[in-house]
């Protein structure tokens, strides 16, 4: 609904994987050109890590892309599914139609495939996303698979994407002869405020933004902040802007409405008055300071044995830091 007033000719922050919004930072550049280094030169079992929302899954789409029409691609999404599950999905996507019925026959069937490729010197890869869901066994089976091999190079790539707890799985002692195969590793780093920027006006000069200046300096220095050099918190909080700026007929996204599409991204109206100080998080022992001060404070005016001539001074101080802290959440 906000594409025509700011000159748009598509969603540009959409979550769905589209490589035309890659934005290739330094660390997503090297990614990219050791995975299709690892792909042709045959390296074997290949590890990409990075948290959740970096863009692992629009890294491996960009992969396949750049990958020749030469190289035969099983890509399963679902990491859920048992061992002879993923055998299932892999024989789909190869195109291999007659397999037969055991696990046996299947993996046979996949050999013979493996092999009628090499001979024509075509690749094959597996990509397995959101690998750190595999349990050991499955990746126990799944390392039995680069046992399809010639003397001289591997016949099947395996690329294992996941989040940094595969790191931690891959370092299990019944996985130690996986880890042993493991030829090339890489990690997908975070945002820097910089790279926010440039990634911002990126997604917006392929959406047909003709003004890449929508987002003020301050609110994309309010977007990182949030987003903490996540490209996907950075998609949710830029389309809750372009939603809320055209709501309220505002050709420039400020911080105020970067402010207004967080507290409606979290779905509290209160979110930054509680827990924000002009843009910062308050800490956890401010927070509870204050909550301390206020709980005192109501003690004190609602017990009638307490002498008030006393403690007229502490009620004072008491009441000066309510104050204090009331107006700093009505900011």
């Amino acid at each position: 609904m906000y594409l025509r007033f700011y000159g748009l000719t598509e969603k540009p922050f959409s979550t769905t994987p589209d490589p035309r919004f890659l934005y290739l930072t330094t660390g997503h550049r090297e990614a990219l050109a050791q995975l299709l280094y690892g792909v042709q030169e045959n390296m074997g079992f290949l590890v990409v890590t990075g948290e959740i929302g970096t863009g692992k899954t629009t890294l491996l789409h960009t992969l396949r892309q750049r990958l020749d029409g030469k190289t035969a691609v099983a890509f399963v999404f679902d990491s859920k599914l048992p061992f002879d599950g993923i055998i299932e999905y892999m024989l789909e996507d190869f195109g291999i139609t007659k397999a037969g019925e055991t696990r046996a026959k299947r993996l046979i069937a996949l050999n013979n495939f493996l092999i009628e490729r090499r001979r024509v010197r075509q690749n094959a890869v597996l990509i397995i996303d959101e690998a750190q869901n595999l349990d050991a066994a499955t990746l126990e089976h799944i390392r039995l698979l680069s046992n399809f091999e010639t003397p001289q190079e591997k016949l099947l790539q395996i690329l294992l994407v996941g989040q940094p707890e595969l790191r931690a799985k891959l370092q299990l002692p019944e996985l130690r002869q996986l880890q042993q195969r493991i030829a090339l590793r890489c990690a997908i780093p975070l945002l820097t405020p910089a790279e926010t920027r440039e990634y911002i006006r990126k997604r917006l000069r392929v959406a047909g933004a003709l003004d890449l200046g929508i987002f003020t300096d301050r609110a994309i220095e309010a977007i990182s902040k949030y987003a903490a050099g996540i490209p996907r918190v950075v998609n949710l909080v830029c389309d809750h802007c372009l939603i809320a700026g055209y709501g309220d007929q505002k050709r420039s996204i400020d911080v105020d409405v970067v402010r207004q599409a967080i507290d409606s991204l979290e779905d509290r109206a209160h979110t930054r008055k509680r827990f924000f100080l002009r843009g910062r998080p308050l800490k956890p022992a401010v927070r509870w300071g204050l909550a301390t001060l206020a709980v005192l404070f109501a003690v004190f005016v609602s017990t009638p044995w307490l002498r008030r001539d006393a403690l007229e001074p502490i009620a004072a101080q008491l009441a000066s830091a309510v104050n204090a802290a009331r107006e700093l959440f009505t900011r």
